[in-house]
This record gives structure tokens, sequence and C-alpha cells, in this order.
């Protein structure tokens, strides 16, 4: 049995995902930053290059303008983007496991799914980091989020 720490570049690259570029910050904050061996991501939208891909808030009826679906995808960009976010700042070749992931899903009244939209977070996680990727999780209903975005995901992981 090998004691050889995994490469979760490699683990990447043969479950053909590329991390994004860092998502430039909205405000005076950082995207990530470290306290001792653990690594706290800002907030991350479902950005890509440098546009917000869903606008508005969930909802399984009609009048939703995003559905649980689309907010499922959302979600897991991103936990790209905190990926992306940890790797900016540490490399994702450090990380030992993931804690915690915290999500906000903007909702339409009556809207409970919170749970399932979040697993499209959950689910990339533990595709990519297996056993080290099982975290606890919060996931929030609020009624609006930053930019019109329908999700925003943090995560903390440890690091080695």
């Amino acid at each position: 049995m090998s004691d050889t720490k995994p490469s979760w570049t490699q683990r990447l690259a043969d479950l053909g995902i590329e991390l994004p570029k860092v998502v430039a910050p909205l405000g005076v904050y950082y995207p990530a930053v470290r306290s001792g061996n653990m690594v706290y991501t800002s907030g991350q939208l479902p950005m890509v290059d440098g546009e917000l891909t869903f606008h508005g808030k969930v909802s399984e009826g009609a009048e939703g303008i995003v559905k649980p679906d689309q907010a499922r995808e959302a979600a897991r960009l991103c936990a790209l983007n905190a990926l992306a976010a940890i790797n900016g700042l540490v490399g994702i070749d450090s990380l030992v496991r993931v804690v915690k992931i915290v999500g906000f899903v903007a909702s339409a009244p009556g809207f409970t799914g919170q749970p399932g939209v979040l697993n499209g977070a959950s689910d990339l996680i533990g595709e990519i980091f297996g056993e080290a990727g099982h975290h606890a999780r919060s996931a929030v209903g609020v009624a609006e989020l930053p930019l019109g975005s329908p999700v925003e995901v943090e995560m903390i992981v440890e690091v080695g």
C-alpha cells in the first residue's frame, strides 16, 4: 500500500475538469484566506469568464425564473469557483479534505428544495475528492443574493 498523497490536479485531469480562473472579488475581500491548516473561501457565485450564468430566484413552479436543475448546475459552478480560489491561494494538491460547504439559495416563496440544489456542489466535490470530499453542509434559503444570483457557495477545507 502506498503512502503517497493523491494528486488532485491529476484527478481533475482524469475527470476532464478544468478549474476556472479565480473570480475577481466584487468588493473589498479576498477570494480565500488561510488560517493555520484551514482555508475559507468567500461566497462564490456561478460565474464563467466574469459573467453570471444564471439570474433570479429558484422555484419549481411556472413563475420560477431558475428551475431546480439549473440551480444545481449553478451550485456546481460555484463549487468550481471555490476550488479555483483554493487553488489560487495554496494549490489544489495541498487539500487534505473538504470540511464544510455552505450554500445559499435565492428562493421564491414556498420553495423548500435548497438541499437538492446544493447537491450540485456536493456531488462534484464527492466525484473529485472521494472520501476526502465527505463534508458537513448547510443549505439556506434567502430572499436575494449578489447580482441576482440564484446560488452562492462557500467552502472550508483542510490543507497540509
